[in-house]
């Protein structure tokens, strides 16, 4: 049993497509793809590398006015001027201490900081660091 043909469209009743077309369709497709490309390829090297990093080690609660809280900022370079948030909170959940700091870009990586609480913390959370031209804290 074979298949029925399949129907053709009559040229000389519709027109033949016009050769070039396709050579336009492809050629815009690759540019928009390779647009595309480029565009993912610079978002990554962008912020991939960020100007300062910053991570939570550890924290203690140390009396009822009084959280520390460890850290480890590194700094793409020494001329990066960053600013980092801290937050305690209460056993509620509300913020009960905050203390935003700038890191010294001359020492260590690791930093001690205390946050004075209005009433005893059972957390801290390291909101993050930024620097100029960066919009979200790292």
């Amino acid at each position: 049993m074979t298949s029925p043909p399949a129907p053709t469209v009559p040229a000389d009743r519709y027109g033949a497509p016009a050769p070039w077309r396709r050579r336009v369709l492809l050629a815009a497709c690759v540019a928009v793809v390779g647009a595309f490309l480029g565009w993912l390829v610079w978002t990554v090297l962008v912020h991939s590398a960020p100007p300062v990093d910053s991570e939570l080690l550890s924290f203690e609660i140390v009396d009822e006015h009084a959280a520390t809280a460890r850290l480890q900022v590194q700094l793409a370079d020494d001329a990066v001027d960053a600013t980092c948030l801290l937050r305690a909170f209460a056993e509620d959940h509300t913020v009960v201490g905050e203390l935003s700091f700038t890191p010294d870009p001359g020492a260590d990586d690791r930093v001690e900081e205390t946050i004075r609480t209005e009433r005893r913390a059972t957390s801290v959370e390291s909101v993050g660091c930024t620097a100029e031209g960066q919009s979200r804290p790292r």
